[in-house]
């Protein structure tokens, strides 16, 4: 599936299919492989899959998309595909990734997938726009706006081949997070929970709280210590923190 790309391993028994889904977004500049490792880290708890879009990875030569819901509206019908309807699902998405899994949490309740919760990291609420932006800067002004809102360089960037591959996508996914805007104004109804680097430069404790008003269900948060790109070294602390809400919800 072009939209889809599952990082469970091949041979996956009939059991394993019935676990619950944790659908993975990624943020801006990233692809699915990002997620690879969080298969193994999840264990047996989920089906572990991430979302792919144009302009990365396999998809490196098509377009990428400039526009959050229209991002979602393609993706949608990948995702209920490849997750299967009837099933069972945690949505996960940092920065870009938390707004675009928003947008698909709407798309999904009409689509015979069961969100059990979405996780939202290192954003604001959706209805926030930043106040000091990256897109339509000069490449190497853009690139440190970028470097300095997350505070980390992808070392790919300081190699000239890759960075003409990657630039493009990376000021695309830039251009679609900083304008987006919700598609709707109606919360979602499922359980939603926050999360944030404690030292975050780009996304305040009080802007990461906003969720609260974006569900009419649970909401709940919690901090990590690092910066904006804190999951980079803390993806089993976050699979845990996700289990350990999920716990809390369904107890």
């Amino acid at each position: 599936m072009k939209g889809l790309v599952g990082v469970r391993e091949p041979g996956t028994s009939a059991r394993e299919q019935d676990r619950t889904a944790l659908l993975c977004v990624p943020f801006a500049g990233a692809g699915p492989s990002f997620f690879h490792p969080w298969q193994e880290l999840a264990g047996d708890r989920w089906r572990v899959t991430a979302v792919e879009l144009p302009g990365r990875e396999r998809r490196i030569l098509e377009t990428p998309f400039r526009n959050v819901v229209e991002a979602a509206k393609s993706s949608v019908d990948d995702v209920v595909a490849d997750l299967g309807e009837g099933t069972r699902a945690v949505l996960f998405g940092h920065s870009l990734g938390a707004v675009l899994a928003y947008e698909l949490v709407h798309l999904l309740s009409t689509r015979g997938i069961h969100v059990e919760r979405l996780v939202v990291s290192g954003s604001p609420g959706p209805w926030t726009q930043r106040e000091r932006r990256a897109a339509g800067l000069p490449d190497d002004e853009f690139l440190a706006r970028v470097e300095e809102f997350a505070g980390f360089r992808h070392e790919a960037l300081d190699h000239p081949e890759m960075r003409e591959l990657i630039l493009p996508t990376l000021q695309a996914d830039c251009e679609m997070h900083e304008s987006y805007v919700p598609s709707t104004d109606e919360p979602v109804s499922v359980p939603i929970c926050s999360l944030r680097g404690s030292v975050d430069g780009l996304v305040t404790a009080e802007e990461a709280q906003q969720w609260r008003d974006a569900t009419t269900a649970e909401f709940s948060y919690a901090e990590f210590e690092g910066d904006h790109m804190y999951l980079v070294d803390s993806g089993r602390q976050v699979l845990d923190a996700i289990e350990a809400e999920c716990a809390r919800v369904s107890a």
